[in-house]
């Protein structure tokens, strides 16, 4: 295919009649009914054994469009699933089956029904000769990624009805009250949208900003925090791909917390690098601290903060320490208050870090931790023998109003 420009729909550069041909066959003929009649004998389905069931099919109102319709379909859909099979393989021979495919696909990509095939056999191939990329096509052949690079504006139509269905998963599962075995927090594998946009991104920096930019414009727009899940696992989806990683300063940080949430701990190590990953942003890097605040502002990465501060300060109770000598929980507080601030931040487009109140350190935590302290006491209580006097006691002491700094917080 030395020529990539097509005239028509594509289908004479494939040896089919298409458009042109019958043009030219109806102002050349002295009989336009005969001459449409040899079109369609000439190219109908040629096989012997099914020319007698097409007046059966008259007779029952099947139309020969759509007759033929049914058998393109099924016949496109069957190329398809082949075409995806050669994909999974390895090795030179795929690439080559996949580029001779194309070369004599190309043409028909015009052709809205088979535009599929030509589809599948793009997003199977590794590596796209850039002159496939050039032909201005009707923005339909836009379905996939492949040619997002050098038209920006596709990506908006292209990705947003993949997001469209997960999100509204994701939230029929986080507020269903009535499942109880489908819990939403539940280590789950990375979604199926996770792992297409992966696919279509492949090793393409440019195609990888713009779909983070997305994913910022419709968090922005929406206020929807599941895109900022999807926003951390295709990171970590694409987390071995050398191109991408190397120029999205989140990723360690975004691997580091992964890695928390898997193991459901900070240890001091890893405290270590997320803090000094925080500390590490200079003057003119900012901009950084939105996508970090989007990856904080994951409800997984929410969840994991708010349960691990939590069990720090009952380490805190049973050793009878101040929440202010911790630091793994003042990074932890850190981190909770920049995801809770990521909408405003980027709305605003103020990269900085919230400062943390130290009120809620030194007065707010030790409330918290004296209620937690009346709960254990009364249920300590609830399993001793029974003794009127003490329990009346235990129970009023342990009782009460929340401390102010509990309600004013």
């Amino acid at each position: 295919m030395s020529n990539v420009k097509m005239p028509g729909t594509g289908l004479e550069d494939v040896g089919v009649p298409g458009q042109s041909f019958l043009r030219d066959a109806l102002t050349s003929c002295t009989d336009p009914l005969k001459a449409i009649e040899e079109f369609q004998l000439e190219n109908g389905i040629l096989l012997p054994s099914l020319r007698p069931m097409l007046p059966l099919l008259d007779l029952h109102g099947v139309r020969r469009l759509d007759f033929h319709t049914s058998v393109l379909e099924e016949l496109r859909d069957k190329l398809i699933h082949h075409i995806n099979e050669i994909g999974q393989k390895e090795g030179k021979e795929r690439d080559r089956k996949l580029k001779d495919l194309l070369a004599k696909s190309f043409p028909v990509v015009r052709v809205k029904a088979l535009r599929p095939v030509v589809m599948c056999i793009l997003r199977n191939t590794p590596h796209i000769d850039e002159k496939y990329l050039k032909i201005p096509v009707k923005q339909l052949f836009y379905a996939t990624c492949f040619v997002w690079r050098d038209t920006p504006t596709t990506v908006t139509h292209t990705i947003k009805p993949i997001y469209n269905q997960p999100i509204k998963e994701k939230e029929h599962i986080l507020f269903d009250h009535l499942n109880l075995t489908n819990l939403f927090f539940s280590p789950s594998p990375k979604g199926e949208v996770v792992q297409k946009l992966a696919h279509m991104i492949g090793t393409s920096v440019k195609l990888y900003d713009m779909v983070l930019q997305f994913l910022r414009t419709l968090f922005l727009r929406t206020r929807n925090i599941h895109y900022c899940t999807l926003r951390a696992e295709l990171l970590m989806a694409l987390h071995d791909l050398e191109d991408i990683i190397s120029v999205d300063p989140c990723h360690k940080f975004t691997w580091c917390l992964d890695a928390c949430i898997r193991e459901k701990n900070v240890d001091i190590k890893r405290s270590r690098e997320l803090q000094g990953f925080l500390d590490s942003i200079k003057r003119g890097q900012e901009q950084v601290l939105g996508d970090l605040s989007m990856t904080l502002c994951d409800p997984y990465a929410i969840n994991f903060l708010a349960t691990s501060a939590t069990k720090i300060l009952q380490l805190l109770i049973s050793n009878d320490s101040l929440p202010r000598d911790n630091t793994v929980l003042i990074l932890l507080l850190r981190m909770l208050a920049l995801g809770l601030s990521a909408w405003v931040m980027i709305d605003s487009q103020e990269f900085r870090e919230p400062k943390l109140d130290s009120q809620i350190v030194t007065k707010f935590l030790p409330a918290l931790m004296s209620l937690m302290v009346d709960d254990q006491v009364r249920m300590l209580n609830s399993k001793l023998p029974p003794d009127e006097r003490e329990s009346a006691i235990t129970i009023i002491e342990h009782s009460g109003p929340p401390p102010d700094a509990c309600q004013a917080y």
